[in-house]
């Protein structure tokens, strides 16, 4: 059988004793650097301001966001999609030349208005169509469908 030795928890309880000291001198030494200088009043204004300037951030960001969202509606109305398509309305006979012409303008749904423009030598007419979804309750001629196709945001 072996016999116990009593240096071997003397050892051990040393050595804890050791560790426990030099992590109480390391707590110390942080908590006197985080109280360098201040009092327990000074640190509780301290908290309190920075819990003042988290709601004063939370509202900003809120009143941000707000913002943002009805920036994004206010865009998603306004002309995104403009485009012009000149042409000869009356190819036959020779007059008018590319001088007719179709502009879409168009949002980002598709709402908007279509403006045509037939020139002769004579005379000068002036369309416009309103357009809902990318098309009209009127019927379009092929420049203007066309010029809605080019218009079409994001293609």
């Amino acid at each position: 059988m072996t016999s116990f030795d009593p240096q071997i928890p003397v050892i051990v309880l040393s050595v804890i004793t050791i560790a426990l000291i030099v992590w109480v001198f390391v707590l110390e030494r942080r908590l006197k650097k985080l109280l360098v200088g201040k009092n327990a009043v000074s640190l509780e204004q301290t908290i309190v301001a920075l819990g003042e300037n988290i709601r004063a951030l939370e509202k900003f960001q809120a009143n941000t966001t707000d913002y943002l969202i009805d920036a994004e509606k206010r865009i998603k109305r306004s002309i995104q999609g403009v485009e012009t398509i000149r042409f000869n309305a009356f190819r036959g006979n020779g007059e008018g030349g590319n001088q007719s012409f179709a502009i879409a303008l168009l949002s980002e749904n598709g709402d908007g208005t279509v403006i045509s423009s037939l020139f002769a030598r004579d005379r000068m007419s002036i369309f416009a169509k309103p357009v809902k979804n990318f098309t009209s309750e009127f019927e379009m001629t092929e420049e203007e469908r066309d010029a809605i196709r080019r218009a079409t945001p994001n293609q």
